[in-house]
């Protein structure tokens, strides 16, 4: 019985013994056995860390399962892995596939929509860096009830897609691309407006229409409360807002923008001719960033009505007319081109 009993416990031993060193080898033996150079592994949410363990070495990621779910057992590590697509491309140990997983090492494209683009051309944007078709985005693109708790008169998502660089899934719907560009821009403007009333007696569209002027005026960030100032203060006296990218804008919906704006235009039978129109446009002409939103929602006091570009980036501001004519002189000189507002 004694003999049995020792011989019973060598093999015990014995046997612990391999497995702890069959663990250790797989433990610290990075393995990538995927069929192709790189595979893509979809973690569902609130999968079970034994379903991970089978997905992963399904895809060839993982040689076994057991020495994967026993260290994420002993570690704890199982309750704290992510959801979400996954890339593998060259051997990984066990922990090191846990650890890219459970950080949520997640792929992702970044697609970057700068500031005073259309919507139209941020649409183009999305599209062209291939992650969803552009029939998709303009079909999604008609969803403004996504702006209607904020800004009821959005009769599109113009001025509402903000403009910042997007972490996109490979498998992202056009739908929830622009729902989150528009879920932006409501966190932005909330945190800016900060709870404060809208000024100048404006709505939010107002604001954002006001903001999306300012964002295809200024060229620099320091300029922008200039700009916003000069348009409030013509809003407030009834003068004619006068800004050429308006009248781009109408140019461009009509299809008649070659890259030039020239007098004539300035006659273009549009509601966003705003030299023939007086007040607002009926909404955006692009999508302002976050410092045209600052700008438009806290505006500095001055007396400027005019501006006029310098051709470096900058503008030189003018209180009154005549004052403005001498800058125009100074810093536009081509006979029969448009200069100045």
């Amino acid at each position: 019985m004694r003999r049995w009993f020792l011989r019973s416990l060598l093999f015990i031993l014995v046997l612990g013994g391999i497995i702890e060193w069959w663990l250790r080898k797989e433990l610290q033996t990075p393995y990538y056995g995927a069929p192709t150079p790189r595979i893509f592994v979809e973690i569902p949410r609130g999968a079970s860390s034994e379903r991970i363990s089978w997905l992963l070495q399904e895809a060839g990621v993982l040689h076994d399962r057991i020495p994967f779910m026993l260290y994420l057992r002993w570690t704890g590590k199982g309750t704290r892995l992510k959801a979400g697509e996954y890339l593998f491309d060259s051997p990984r140990t066990p922990p090191q596939v846990a650890e890219k997983i459970e950080q949520g090492e997640v792929v992702y494209q970044a697609v970057t929509i700068p500031e005073g683009l259309t919507a139209e051309e941020t649409l183009a944007a999305i599209a062209g860096s291939g992650v969803v078709p552009l029939p998709e985005l303009e079909q999604a693109s008609r969803h403004t009830e996504w702006i209607h708790d904020l800004s009821s008169e959005a009769s599109s998502l113009e001025g509402y897609l903000f403009p910042e660089t997007y972490r996109i899934s490979r498998h992202a719907s056009a739908e929830s691309i622009l729902r989150m560009m528009v879920d932006r821009f409501r966190e932005v403007f909330n945190r800016l407006q900060g709870g404060r009333p809208i000024p100048q007696g404006l709505t939010i569209h107002e604001v954002v229409t006001l903001a999306s002027m300012v964002e295809k005026e200024a060229k620099i960030s320091s300029e922008r409360n200039l700009v916003a100032s000069v348009l409030t203060n013509r809003l407030r006296i009834g003068m004619p807002l006068a800004c050429d990218p308006t009248v781009i804008y109408a140019l461009k919906l009509a299809g008649k923008y070659d890259g030039n704006i020239r007098k004539p235009d300035l006659r273009i039978n549009s509601p966003y001719n705003t030299y023939a129109r007086p007040g607002l446009p009926p909404g955006p002409i692009a999508n302002p960033g976050e410092d045209s939103l600052r700008a438009v929602l806290a505006p500095v006091d001055t007396a400027y009505l005019y501006f006029v570009a310098r051709n470096d980036g900058t503008h030189e501001f003018s209180k009154d007319l005549k004052s403005h004519e001498r800058a125009v002189t100074r810093f536009q000189r081509t006979p029969g081109r448009h200069d100045g507002r």
